[in-house]
């Protein structure tokens, strides 16, 4: 009994460990001190080293038919990312990696360089290679991974701020939108309501039918919007609770919208007259609280 109470503990304990781990997506855009450019690097958790883009290798006094012999030299190479930056290095080679492929096997000569984000920089080996043909300049493996204790998501979300420009196609204009994950649905500032053959005091009867409504962003803009009832909200919030009418719209950052649910609220006193909860968070973004809103986003 105790062993199977202690494995579950563990169990948990390691779930909220992983948890509290950074998220990394298949690409990410990282810097390279030494080189001072920023590459679009592809994240390998099947490379156990890091590799870069680099040619023009040259050795110090060193042996071209024994590469092991050179541990310890100095090597410059000339590197450059996928904007067609380059820069020259220079560094001591620190280990030979044998690496194979669906080419064969090559041995390659390894240096190390702080890799990361700005402020967050990891000093790892990184084996040197002729990437020019390749469509990134810089792989990620797991040896930058475990350093920094990444999580890899392959979904690739999106990462967004806790304010946001979203665009509504109906609307056809953007909100400075709040993106709250507190919330369970996306609400939009609707007033003006006006249910087409509608039943009063019985929203459930309108389900199905068309709802006309005006809404506002914080700018002054204005759009009178018709479209379908879907379903409707019991809302619960410190001022009581609230059934509101459910419609699907269709939003998001410019060029990435698509359909969600949305209750109609009118927000004309709110400071946000769009709010986005999870239900359009969900599987496609992960919410980075620190990054600023810019209104050319």
């Amino acid at each position: 009994m105790y062993r199977i109470i202690g494995l579950m503990l563990l169990l948990i304990s390691s779930s909220t460990w992983a948890l509290d781990n950074p998220l990394i997506g298949q690409t990410a855009e990282l810097k390279v001190a030494e080189a001072r450019l920023d590459f679009h690097a592809r994240i390998d958790t099947g490379a156990s080293n890091s590799s870069i883009n680099a040619f023009d290798i040259k050795v110090e006094n060193g042996d071209p038919d024994n590469m092991k012999a050179n541990i310890g030299k100095i090597v410059h190479f000339t590197t450059e990312n996928e904007r067609g930056q380059k820069q020259r290095l220079s560094a001591k080679i620190i280990h030979t990696s044998t690496v194979s492929n669906s080419q064969g096997t090559e041995t390659r000569y390894m240096v190390e360089l702080g890799i990361g984000f700005a402020g967050h920089m990891e000093n790892i080996k990184v084996n040197l290679r002729d990437r020019s043909h390749m469509d990134y300049k810089l792989l990620i493996g797991r040896n930058w991974l475990k350093k920094g204790h990444y999580l890899v998501d392959v979904s690739d979300k999106n990462i967004i701020g806790p304010i946001a420009k979203i665009n509504i196609e109906k609307a056809g204009f953007a909100y400075k939108a709040r993106i709250d994950t507190g919330a369970v649905e996306t609400s939009l500032n609707a007033f003006d309501l006006e249910v087409h053959d509608g039943v009063k005091d019985k929203m459930v009867k309108n389900i199905g039918k068309w709802i006309s409504f005006t809404t506002e962003n914080e700018k002054g803009q204005q759009k009178r919007i018709t479209t379908r009832i879907i379903e409707t909200s019991l809302i619960r919030n410190a001022q009581g609770s609230e059934v509101r009418y459910m419609v699907q719209l269709k939003l998001g950052e410019k060029g990435k919208e698509y359909k969600v649910k949305v209750n109609l609220k009118d927000r004309r006193h709110m400071t946000y007259k769009l709010l986005i909860g999870r239900n359009w968070l969900q599987g496609h973004y992960i919410v980075d609280v620190s990054k600023k809103y810019s209104s050319k986003s």
